[in-house]
């Protein structure tokens, strides 16, 4: 268990990083004018992303769950991936990555990197976390809890960031958004 233990804690430094690097952004966009689109269901997001590494802490625990090598394997092999395509949709939208949905006037919608292939990377990366890095200790509970509530959550956020960018710009002809 104390790989899998280490494994989360990494997770949630990982989410403390990723939450200086949205403040510094944040602060880039809103010094460019950027208005706040959709705050109302961030406190939900933030409460669902902790509960779900607290899950993962818990449950395998709690449930004396096992780790099965050849599942466990694969779901950590997903959750690797998962942050790489993470990095890559931060690292492509530079300082106009944010954890909340800020939209600088003007601006172009990015249409490279993980933006080519797919309208909304980031969320694929959150969706294919949130199922695999619980199951790495068989979680399922948490996996399954996480995904369904996430659903819900992505829906409003994806209309949310859709409806926000959809009067002052067009999509790029791979319906890329910034």
């Amino acid at each position: 268990m104390t790989p899998y233990t280490v494994l989360v804690l990494l997770v949630v430094a990982e989410r403390f990083a990723e939450l200086a690097v949205a403040r510094r952004n944040g602060a880039w966009s809103r010094a460019r004018g950027a208005r706040e689109h959709g705050a109302g269901h961030y406190p939900v997001m933030v409460v669902l992303h902790a509960a779900l590494l607290l899950g993962c802490l818990v449950e395998p625990r709690a449930a004396d769950r096992p780790f099965l090598p050849l599942f466990g394997w694969a779901a950590l092999a997903l959750t690797l991936a998962a942050q790489a395509l993470r990095w890559w949709c931060i690292g492509t939208l530079g300082p106009r990555w944010h954890t909340r949905v800020l939209i600088v006037p003007d601006l172009p919608l990015v249409a490279s990197g993980p933006y080519r292939f797919l309208r909304h990377p980031n969320y694929v990366a959150v969706v294919v976390e949130g199922m695999a890095l619980p199951l790495v200790h068989t979680a399922w509970v948490t996996a399954l809890g996480f995904s369904l509530l996430n659903a819900a959550l992505l829906t409003v956020r994806i209309r949310c960031e859709n409806t926000a960018l959809a009067p002052s710009r067009t999509l790029s002809p791979t319906g890329a958004a910034s």
